[in-house]
């Protein structure tokens, strides 16, 4: 995996994400790459992107799948956007070693 989708900072992880709303599954995609070259993960959720709830059900995902707290999850920017990037805090370091051995086991592709 030449190109992940986060990054560790200061305050924690910085996490972009491609979130598809409405979609017929929640799940976890793979690594998908845009034509700047900049890598997203890609998830899909059964809510609809109405009153924050998709952005919900993404976190709720995400935490459950990487055993984290929802609450250090939080999106910063692209709330109402398909395309988001998502703050993870904590140690980063520690956070993107945990991610990329997640990312290595269970994504597709």
């Amino acid at each position: 995996m030449a190109t992940l989708p986060f990054e560790a900072t200061a305050e924690g992880l910085r996490l972009r994400v491609r979130l598809t709303p409405s979609a017929s599954r929640d799940g976890i995609g793979s690594v998908a790459t845009d034509a700047e070259e900049v890598a997203w993960l890609t998830a899909t959720v059964t809510s609809a992107p109405e009153n924050g709830r998709a952005n919900k059900a993404l976190i709720k995902m995400l935490a459950k799948s990487w055993r984290l707290p929802k609450s250090i999850i939080n999106v910063r920017s692209g709330a109402t956007q398909r395309r988001k990037t998502l703050l993870i805090a904590g140690d980063g370091t520690a956070l993107a070693a945990q991610l990329e051995h997640w990312l290595t086991q269970h994504a597709p592709g």
